[in-house]
């Protein structure tokens, strides 16, 4: 099964990691070991709720104007 991956520097330090499929979450202190945390937590996730329908995300930017 293929998920969406997203993530975000932390602000502590390293990365915060959201599959937004499942709404689950993980971090670590490199993409790498995000990635891995996050993987691991999506798999008991599937697990735990094996019916569960997951559609593809639209993944995409917005921009805001820039304040004076």
């Amino acid at each position: 099964m293929l998920f969406t991956a997203v993530l975000l520097p932390a602000p502590e330090g390293g990365f915060t990691a959201l599959n937004p499929e499942t709404g689950t979450t993980s971090q670590g202190e490199t993409v790498e070991e995000a990635l891995a945390n996050l993987r691991e937590a999506t798999e008991l996730y599937v697990e735990e709720f094996p019916s569960a329908a997951f559609g593809r995300p639209l993944v995409t930017t917005f921009e805001l104007p820039a304040h004076a």
